[in-house]
């Protein structure tokens, strides 16, 4: 049963990212101090050998093993176990900054249902994003969606999102992998949701990216073409 009290549920996934999940959740944590609201994060571990789940348990904070590896089976886990009516999820390597929580929260109250950020749109550190997935990769995969599905987002794959717990619900997401982020896009275009994306400064990530480049990009244009012409997974 869910705790009624939690308003906000801030959910990250993980694997291996001791070097930089502690950072993230105590921002978080004093985030959600700063707005005055009542909240939880989630972590949702994904097989770590480091000791990312120890760092966790420290602070605090609840922990999900999803032993189904994928950047989407770790985020099933960990909303599945959300207790907030509002969730926000973001990586735990420190690129996203979760202090910046409160513009990820008040549009949900004001009636959006799923607020995307954009790290194109303010400030991008040096060396965050290699040149060839910010000058290729990211625009030509934001491009494709747009085209097939008609919608407005210029940083489609950005992982740093707020929305409601019955958008999630409308949204029935189901991919397990990177295609989980283009997932999320078109089934919130499809059912109607009010989305809002806004400028987010994105930066360098500690440790190893656990991005192929080729390989997830051929999936997200594998998984938008299957849907586009089944209309379903």
């Amino acid at each position: 049963m869910k705790n009624q009290s939690i308003e906000v549920s801030v959910v990250m996934p993980c694997l291996n990212e001791q070097e930089t999940l502690g950072t993230c959740i105590e921002k978080a944590q004093r985030a959600l101090n700063t707005l005055g609201v009542q909240g939880e994060v989630v972590v949702a571990d994904n097989g770590s050998t480091d000791e990312s789940v120890a760092i966790a348990e420290c602070f605090g904070v609840r922990v999900v093993h999803q032993p189904l590896r994928g950047y989407g089976a770790a985020y099933l886990a960990g909303f599945a176990a959300a207790q907030g009516k509002f969730i926000v999820m973001g990586d735990a390597d420190d690129t996203y900054d979760f202090t910046d929580l409160g513009r990820f929260i008040i549009p949900l109250h004001e009636g959006f249902d799923l607020v995307m950020g954009n790290r194109f749109k303010r400030e991008m550190l040096p060396g965050a994003m290699p040149w060839a997935r910010r000058y290729i990769g990211n625009p030509i995969l934001s491009g494709i969606l747009r085209w097939l599905f008609g919608t407005s987002i210029s940083d489609s794959h950005c992982g740093m999102r707020s929305f409601t717990e019955e958008a999630y619900t409308r949204m029935a997401l189901q991919t397990t992998g990177m295609e989980f982020a283009s997932e999320m896009v078109i089934k919130a275009v499809q059912a109607n949701l009010k989305i809002l994306e806004i400028p987010i400064n994105y930066y360098h990530r500690a440790g190893e990216s656990k991005l192929k480049p080729i390989r997830d990009a051929a999936r997200h244009i594998h998984f938008m073409l299957k849907y586009k012409i089944s209309d379903k997974i």
